[in-house]
């Protein structure tokens, strides 16, 4: 079975930075895809950036020249660096996996529990 697993959210003023990692658990041999998403209450799950094996990456807007997202794949481990950070960044962060290939099956869209991320003004 595989798990993902988040960490580094906290409370941060406006124009901090913090850095989020997800690590991919279990007898893994590839991930095509790799990313985050964010959820704020009462809101549409959020895009806001993916990365594949390749190191092909896609931004939200919203976020474009403030955070970078990067992969370690031997470790099956993403990262993403916020920087310049607003309070309409706050929100829970969500770790995604997408075409994770183990030596039993191929699981598709395999979600963390989140970590929460709080910018104050």
């Amino acid at each position: 079975q595989v798990q993902l697993v988040e960490s580094g959210g906290g409370l941060v003023q406006a124009g901090g930075s913090l850095r989020l990692s997800c690590e991919a658990s279990g007898s893994i041999f590839s991930i095509d895809v790799m990313g985050w998403y964010r959820q704020v209450p009462g809101k549409q799950r959020e895009l806001i950036a993916t990365i594949t094996s390749g190191s092909s990456t896609k931004y939200a807007d919203s976020v474009k020249g403030r955070f970078t997202i990067s992969r370690d794949n031997a470790n099956n481990r993403v990262n993403l660096q916020m920087n310049n950070l607003k309070p309409e960044d706050t929100a829970t962060y969500l770790c995604y996996a997408d075409r994770v290939v183990t030596a039993s099956r191929r699981y598709l869209g395999l979600w963390g529990q989140g970590t929460r991320v709080t910018v104050s003004s």
